[in-house]
């Protein structure tokens, strides 16, 4: 009997030039998820990401297209081999990648809804006004108290709930440099500036989450074919609208990744997590937050060996 399984899919910092490359040399099932979110976007999107330029990859309105492509044509591969998950969640951007393997979504209608939402993170922030940081080492709670006091009326607040060991937090610059030295204080093993290129999933994306709800609201959402734990309740949707309104709240809301993993374990039954997508990110997450799983990345066509 096979073990019950859940895809999860990365969001993005899982992205390098070469990614699904294998894949699309292999499969064309691949190909054609890849030629589709082209023809949605008007530009060879397999071409960046097997040539770069890197910079240009990694514009958040390229990268999120292109994480979505990579993840949904390794997602139809396993369709296509009759691999099958009894639930489904995505970290952030995954989100989408989820409701389209589930049939939620279509690709072209996510395609465009996450290159126009990589716009509206970048455009909603000025540069240099935000940031964000990785805090490792100190419990999520003592993380969220930090950052409540640190917010000295501007904003920051925790964006992912990412493990037990490591807490994301984003707001305005100042805010969260003050956080981190917060946590360094109270016990943080390290308090690490993140390179990005905006403060996600904090309120000053409040912006992006009103310029993104009418494409959401215009977009056909139909009852996923199996339940998505959604970032911001971790909990699971079973249709349509609750699925649309969850990826609203989620533009500026936390990422709510433990207690998604854990409810996917304990409330499913999951002892199988194939990360579904490029990079290894989330099965490292995945095995600190509920170690008694298998969790292992389907980042190249090799690991699927380990599924037979």
């Amino acid at each position: 009997m096979s073990p019950r399984t859940a895809f999860v899919f990365p969001g993005q910092g899982s992205q390098k030039v070469g990614m699904g490359g294998a894949w699309l040399a292999e499969y064309p099932a691949a190909r054609a998820a890849f030629t589709e979110v082209s023809a949605a976007l008007g530009f060879d999107l397999a071409q960046l990401c097997a040539s770069g330029p890197e910079e240009e990859l990694q514009l958040t309105a390229n990268t999120q297209p292109a994480i979505l492509a990579v993840s949904v044509a390794i997602g139809r591969v396993l369709a296509e081999r009759g691999i099958t998950a009894d639930a489904m969640a995505g970290h952030s951007l995954g989100e989408y990648s989820a409701h389209v393997v589930a049939g939620t979504l279509t690709l072209t209608d996510a395609a465009r809804l996450v290159r126009r939402r990589g716009q509206l993170m970048q455009e909603a922030v000025p540069v240099g006004v935000g940031a964000m940081a990785a805090i490792l080492g100190l419990a999520p709670e003592a993380v969220a108290a930090a950052v409540a006091e640190a917010a000295a009326g501007e904003v920051c607040a925790v964006a992912n709930y990412n493990s037990p060991e490591q807490t994301v937090i984003a707001g305005h610059r100042a805010a969260v440099e003050r956080a981190m030295a917060l946590c360094r204080e109270r016990g943080a093993r390290r308090a690490l500036p993140l390179p990005v290129s905006a403060p996600f999933h904090c309120a000053l994306m409040e912006p992006a989450r009103r310029g993104l709800t009418p494409d959401l609201e215009a977009a056909g959402f139909a009852d996923p074919a199996v339940p998505v734990m959604v970032n911001i309740d971790a909990a699971p949707v079973a249709t349509g609208a609750a699925a649309r309104d969850a990826l609203i709240r989620q533009i500026d809301g936390p990422v709510r990744w433990i207690d998604s993993v854990r409810r996917l374990r304990e409330d499913f039954g999951i002892t199988r997590f194939l990360e579904v997508g490029p990079g290894s990110v989330l099965s490292g997450l995945v095995r600190r937050i509920v170690p008694d799983v298998d969790a292992f990345s389907l980042a190249e066509p090799d690991a699927l060996a380990k599924l037979t």
